[in-house]
C-alpha cells in the first residue's frame, strides 16, 4: 500500500465521500480508474452494508481507495427542543402523507463494528468526519498499513488530529457542500456559518501542523485545484463536482437542482439533520432552518421519512439538496472524463502560473 498521500493516485484529485448515496462503488471505481482517488461513504450504512460496498469496489478496480467513517455523537439528554421542532414539522407530515421518524435512533453509526471490519480486512485509506479518533484507533490502523485522514474545520482541530496520530488532515472550508465536519457542534451557534473560507483556513492549518493536507470546499475547476496546491495542500477534494456525474448515486432531482436557475444560492442550515450543512436554498430550508435545534443525529432521524417522501413525490423543495458554493459550475459528464478534464485544467493552470505540470511536487508533505 502507498505510504505517502501523493502516492495513492496519478492526479491530486480526491472524490469526496458523500454519505446518503452520493458516492458508492460505481463512482469511486470510475474516479480511481481515471487516476483520481475515489472514496466510499460508510456514513448511514450498516457495517455489513459498508463491507459489501468494499467488496463490490474491489471487484471493479485494483487501485487504492478510501472509506469514510462518521465518529460517534453524544447521546441527546434533553429532547425538549427536538419535540418543539417536531411540532414545527407537522405541516410536512400532512403534505407528504408520512410520519416523522424516531429521534431515538442510533448515535454511533455502527462505528465500532466498522472499525473492526476495517482492521480485519484493511483498505488503503480511512478518513473520519465529525471528530477525531483515539490514538489507539489510529495506531491500530497504522499497524495494518492503513493511511488515516481526519476532517478538520479549524487549526485547533488539525493540531488535535496530528497529536492523535493521524497521517493527514482534510481541511474543509466553509464553502463546502454537505455537513461541516466540525469536531463539536456548538449548540449556541446559529448554524448559519461563521467558519473560515478554504484559503484562509488552509494557511492557518499549514502553519500549525506538519502533516500533509487535503483541501476541500467549493472546488469545481482545475485552476482552483492549482490554487490550493500552490497554497500548500497535497491534494484537492471535490464533492459537488462529482455529484452530477451519471455514476453518482444522488437522486436525479438533486443532480438537476445543482444547475437549475430556480436554486440561486446555498446556505448552511440545521433544518434537515440538526448539524450545520450547506445545501441549496429551497422551501424546507427557508421555512424550518430558523427553528432547527443543534441535535444531530436526532433531527436527521426525525426528518428522514419526510425527505424520502419528498423524493418519491418528485418534490425537490422537500429534499436536502447538499451542494457547495460552486454548484452552478457542475458539469454533467462521466466521472472518469471529469477527472481527465480537471487534470488537464490543472496542468494548464500550473503552466500559466509557472508551477510546472503534474508531479511538480507542490503541496507535498511538510
Amino acid at each position: 500500500m502507498p505510504t505517502a498521500l501523493t502516492d495513492f493516485c496519478r492526479h491530486p484529485i480526491v472524490q469526496a465521500p458523500m454519505a446518503g448515496g452520493g458516492s458508492g462503488p460505481e463512482l469511486a471505481a470510475a474516479v480511481c480508474e481515471a487516476g483520481g482517488f475515489g472514496f466510499l461513504a460508510a456514513g448511514y450504512k450498516t457495517a455489513d452494508g459498508m463491507y459489501q460496498e468494499i467488496k463490490r469496489l474491489r471487484g471493479t478496480t485494483g487501485r487504492p481507495f478510501g472509506v469514510n467513517l462518521f465518529m460517534p455523537q453524544p447521546e441527546l439528554t434533553d429532547t425538549s427542543a427536538v419535540e418543539v421542532y417536531r411540532e414545527q414539522l407537522a405541516g410536512e407530515t400532512a403534505w407528504y402523507e408520512t410520519e416523522l421518524g424516531d429521534i431515538n435512533g442510533p448515535t454511533d453509526d455502527g462505528y465500532e463494528a466498522k472499525l473492526a471490519i476495517l482492521r480485519d480486512d484493511p483498505v488503503p485509506l480511512v478518513s473520519f468526519t465529525f471528530g477525531c479518533p483515539s490514538r489507539a484507533a489510529l495506531d491500530a490502523f497504522a499497524k495494518v498499513g492503513t493511511y488515516t485522514v481526519v476532517t478538520v474545520t479549524t487549526a485547533a482541530e488539525a493540531q488535535a488530529a496530528q497529536w492523535a496520530g493521524a497521517d493527514a488532515v482534510c481541511v474543509q472550508g466553509v464553502e463546502a457542500g454537505g455537513h461541516q465536519g466540525t469536531h463539536r457542534d456548538d449548540p449556541h451557534a446559529d448554524g448559519t456559518g461563521s467558519g473560515l473560507g478554504l484559503l484562509a483556513l488552509l494557511a492557518q492549518v499549514r502553519e500549525t501542523v506538519q502533516i500533509p493536507v487535503i483541501a476541500a470546499g467549493g472546488l469545481m475547476r482545475g485552476a482552483q485545484i492549482a490554487a490550493v496546491l500552490a497554497a500548500g495542500a497535497s491534494m484537492a477534494q471535490l464533492g459537488t463536482a462529482f455529484l452530477a456525474t451519471p455514476e453518482s448515486g444522488a437522486d436525479p432531482l438533486h443532480k438537476q437542482a445543482l444547475t437549475n436557475p430556480l436554486f440561486t444560492h446555498t446556505e448552511l442550515t440545521r433544518a434537515f439533520s440538526g448539524r450545520p450543512a450547506r445545501g441549496l436554498v429551497n422551501r424546507f430550508l427557508r421555512e424550518h432552518g430558523p427553528y432547527a435545534p443543534a441535535a444531530y443525529p436526532a433531527v436527521h432521524h426525525l426528518t428522514s421519512p419526510v425527505r424520502k417522501a419528498a423524493a418519491k413525490a418528485g418534490d425537490a423543495q422537500g429534499l436536502n439538496l447538499w451542494a457547495g458554493q460552486g454548484h452552478r459550475l457542475a458539469r454533467e459528464m462521466p466521472a472518469g472524463q471529469l477527472v481527465e478534464v480537471l487534470a488537464a485544467e490543472l496542468h494548464a493552470a500550473r503552466a500559466a502560473f509557472g508551477q510546472g505540470g503534474p508531479g511538480h511536487g507542490i503541496g507535498g508533505a511538510a
